[in-house]
């Protein structure tokens, strides 16, 4: 049986978020910040429509956005990560299997169904109704497939929605259609080695020899031939391209100039990492701190990094934090004040595929009941309900977000009040 895989991608998720609580913003140009209300992270259709980039420094484009009646918004993470898990609640429902594979992205798996494309269009409506986010969605029998056709469903107006790059001759002509650079997994690099070899578009990657692609591009690229030709080659629990990696970084609301704030804050960061590495189903193998002054700030100006390597691959949030906590003292040099940290893990494995030390004595029980109970307290009762000793406290480093919308689903004392 051939495979069916489809691609729900939120449009334009984070000003989508905020338009379902904010109706006044429906058809307004509306940015979404990034930490500190520096850079535009999100872009509804009318923002795009007047020039605004992904990027942009919101300071050399406030005088536009104030001539053109564009909303500005902090980003609302809490918020975003809440209707993500409502979205990915609806798609349980039309799906044996979802995998998601970022904040507004998921695979499901269609295999087997008469009608793949009606169920799709159901699928968007539902969703639609329930949570109030418009998506689009992507068939096809392969993942690369289904994000190409979940590429040309949010650009190809007349599909309403859904494209299906099931039937041969349509897939053809799509890819035939399709810069290179667009292909899932072909990065700026990639792209630029590609076109030096004379393949531009995604028709003649397909058709490239597997080997040639794999000398060029290593197994990344014959896994891309091998897909776009339908053989699908990433299997459903396999990590995702681009989920190698997991990071926490924020700029700060106000510079650290001491040593315990910025471990107070690595702390925090390490806590979300090993969140998101649990939610993931991954962990570990090491973790990297690194933290920098303000390149266009007064000086002196110093950025550094730390390392560390855990004895086994971990999504513990106490290894992560303390192992975050040892890098940092490693990296931090006094006498400089430090605008951004980061926490990084990269080389990611399955937590069920993680080796155990000969020399380490870690209880793998205990680790997993302790992080399953902080993860249900802060599921139930919100982020940061319960912490790590570390990672507590009163923070000076927090962001400024001063356009940032009410928690309305994660934080009771932000739901909005009726009065009659």
């Amino acid at each position: 049986m051939t495979p069916v895989i489809a691609l729900s991608d939120g449009n334009c998720f984070y000003v989508s978020c905020e338009r379902v609580f904010d109706p006044r913003l429906e058809g307004r140009p509306t940015v979404v910040l990034s930490s500190n209300d520096g850079n535009i992270i999100a872009r509804s259709p009318e923002a795009k429509a007047i020039g605004l980039k992904m990027g942009d420094p919101f300071f050399k484009i406030r005088a536009l956005c104030a001539r053109e009646g564009v909303a500005a918004l902090s980003s609302n993470y809490g918020l975003y990560g809440d209707m993500s898990r409502r979205v990915n609640a609806v798609y349980e429902q039309f799906a044996p299997d979802v995998v998601v594979y970022s904040i507004d992205e998921s695979f499901l798996d269609f295999t087997g169904l008469a009608d793949p494309i009606g169920h799709a269009r159901t699928l968007r409506a539902t969703v639609r109704q329930w949570t109030g986010i418009p998506t689009c969605v992507g068939l096809g029998p392969t993942k690369t497939l289904a994000k190409v056709a979940n590429h040309l469903a949010k650009r190809t107006p007349d599909l309403d929605g859904v494209c299906d790059l099931g039937d041969l001759a349509v897939r053809d002509k799509a890819l035939s259609g399709l810069p290179v650079a667009d292909v899932w997994g072909v990065g700026p690099a990639y792209a630029a080695r590609l076109v030096a070899m004379g393949v531009t578009t995604a028709a003649e990657l397909r058709d490239l020899d597997p080997r040639q692609a794999r000398s060029a591009l290593s197994v990344v690229g014959e896994r891309l031939v091998l897909e776009l030709r339908g053989q699908p080659c990433l299997s459903w629990d396999e990590i995702p391209a681009g989920r190698k990696g997991c990071a926490v970084t924020r700029s700060f609301g106000h510079p650290i100039l001491a040593l315990e704030d910025l471990l107070q804050a690595v702390a925090s960061f390490a806590c979300r990492v090993g969140e998101k590495l649990r939610r993931n189903g991954v962990a570990a193998p090491r973790l990297t701190v690194f933290m920098h002054t303000n390149p266009f700030g007064p000086g002196p100006h110093h950025s550094a990094n730390g390392a560390v390597t855990f004895l086994e691959a971990t999504a513990d949030s106490t290894e992560l934090v303390a192992g975050a906590r040892q890098a940092a003292r490693k990296a931090w040099r006094n006498g400089f004040r430090y605008s951004k940290a980061g926490v990084v893990c990269e080389g990611l494995v399955l937590a069920g595929q993680v080796q155990a030390s000969l020399l380490g004595a870690r209880d793998r029980e205990r680790s997993e009941r302790l992080m399953a109970a902080l993860d249900a307290s802060n599921r139930r009762f919100g982020r940061g309900s319960v912490v790590l000793g570390p990672a507590a406290g009163r923070s000076r480093w927090t962001q400024k977000a001063e356009w940032r919308s009410p928690r309305y689903t994660t934080r009771i004392d932000e739901v909005p009040v009726a009065r009659a």
